[in-house]
């Protein structure tokens, strides 16, 4: 999606950072334009070779307190499960933090057989719909078997925490001021909601190891090729913490073919309200990230402000739990 944040190269660009990379240049680049916060190109060598050049926004870009180190984190996690060889994730050709060629952080990485399951999804069969999040689950409970020390994003070491209810409360406030610093109106106002997530911050103390979190796997990061996935991708805001913030336990998709496959759902009232805390956290970051990345679709911007709404009254409806 379009945005103010991205950061757009000219063709000369592309190709001095793909020279920088292979020694050659490009026969062919296109820009990939579903992605929402970094800008994206496919590559096309002579040779025959199919890349994806990634790139962050300009360096010193006013970002949310939580997009900080996206990029390196993609990059690490890419790595460390391409190095495990059980899920399937595209491999990470070059990276660059110097925004010396370009003034923006890059990585390359190969390009991934197959279309993104949101585009194919509606023309599914419901068994093979099963039968692909099934497998989804089965792979997102692999990466959350990683384990990790601490709590918190995961590039972002400074800020863990020991524990995940001093973490999340953390994230979630950094959203807050998020919105605070640039004075968006939420619903039912910033003291209420802090209240609430204070009074149910008591749940998040079950959660006592941390592990490794997509938190972004939905259908759009999920590539099929003939009814099989054969990649995820965007790991950029990937952390350590609780396994049910997966996008698949959200309240946007709930399905029981993934429950399925992960072998657990949620089930008991903690994990409810634990659930809740995480929706109402992607809810708020949904609308504030709006003015921070200033969508130029604005029917996306009444989206994410209605969406906003209706998560408030959601989790005000906690009190009967």
């Amino acid at each position: 999606m379009q945005n103010a944040a991205k950061s757009k190269l000219e063709s000369h660009e592309i190709e001095r950072i793909i020279l920088h990379a292979f020694g050659k240049r490009p026969q062919e680049t296109k820009e990939l334009t579903d992605g929402w916060a970094n800008s994206a190109y496919s590559i096309l060598m002579s040779d025959g070779t199919a890349a994806v050049l990634k790139v962050a926004p300009i360096h010193g870009t006013k970002m949310m307190r939580y997009e900080r180190s996206m990029m390196r984190t993609e990059v690490e996690v890419l790595r460390l499960l391409d190095k495990g060889g059980a899920v399937p994730v595209p491999n990470v050709l070059a990276y660059d933090d110097a925004c010396t060629l370009v003034p923006s952080e890059y990585f390359i990485m190969e390009q991934l057989h197959g279309v993104p399951y949101n585009k194919i999804k509606e023309s599914l069969s419901t068994s093979e719909k099963d039968a692909i999040e099934s497998e989804l689950g089965a792979y997102n409970r692999l990466i959350n078997e990683n384990r990790g020390t601490r709590f918190g994003y995961y590039a972002q070491e400074d800020s863990w925490k020991t524990t995940w209810a001093e973490a999340f409360q953390q994230m979630i406030m950094g959203v807050l001021a998020d919105g605070k610093d640039a004075e968006i109106e939420l619903p039912g106002g910033y003291s209420a909601i802090e209240a609430e997530i204070i009074r149910h911050a008591d749940a998040l103390s079950e959660v006592e190891q941390p592990s490794l979190v997509h938190w972004d796997l939905w259908e759009g990061n999920v590539f099929v090729d003939n009814g099989k996935i054969s990649g995820l991708i965007d790991f950029e805001r990937a952390l350590w913490g609780d396994p049910l913030m997966e996008h698949f336990f959200s309240h946007f998709n709930r399905s029981g073919s993934f429950a399925e496959g992960y072998g657990r759902k949620v089930a008991t009232i903690h994990e409810r309200r634990r659930r809740a805390l995480y929706d109402l956290y992607l809810d708020l970051i949904l609308w504030i990230e709006c003015t921070y990345r200033q969508y130029e679709n604005k029917d996306h911007w009444n989206w994410a402000r209605e969406n906003m709404a209706r998560g408030w009254e959601r989790f005000v409806e906690l009190k009967r739990l």
